[in-house]
């Protein structure tokens, strides 16, 4: 489906109409600069580059691409499970949500109008949440004291 056919059909995220700004590029601005980001952050840095070969970060900036764009856009070009690799991740933890939200965050933040933006961070916190729950499942952890964390807590 080209960008013009697509964009011809409304969206509905949650209840709202999809603004017309948020297209693939911005997707793929935001995909690249939040790992980006990543990439130099004393903390995530060490975790992904255990788990991503330098070789590897193409494909996977690709995949995050397909990923974002079939959640925000409904393209369904993702058919992936992103869950099972971070369930291998040793020490993954509350600080790297956390970490993860607030460069995600400020990535938004920067590269989009607000209201993409509040979409966006709407997402990755119902991710986030979603992913600590499994991870504590996972680890034999009680999961009624996992908390959401909140944008106003980052």
């Amino acid at each position: 489906m080209s960008e013009d056919t697509r964009r011809e059909t409304t969206i509905v995220i949650d209840g709202r109409v999809l603004p017309r700004q948020l297209d693939e590029q911005m997707i793929r601005d935001v995909v690249h600069g939040f790992y980006a980001k990543i990439q130099r952050d004393a903390l995530l840095a060490p975790l992904f580059n255990k788990s991503i070969a330098p070789h590897d970060w193409p494909p996977h900036l690709t995949k995050m691409c397909d990923f974002w764009s079939s959640l925000m856009l409904r393209t369904g070009r993702y058919d992936g499970r992103p869950l099972p690799p971070h369930l291998t991740l040793p020490g993954l933890g509350e600080q790297h949500f956390r970490r993860w939200l607030f460069l995600f965050r400020a990535t938004v933040n920067n590269l989009c109008p607000p209201e993409i933006a509040a979409l966006f961070m709407e997402r990755a916190l119902r991710i986030a949440h979603s992913f600590r729950l499994a991870l504590a499942h996972n680890r034999g952890e009680s999961t009624l004291t996992v908390e959401p964390i909140t944008a106003e807590s980052l």
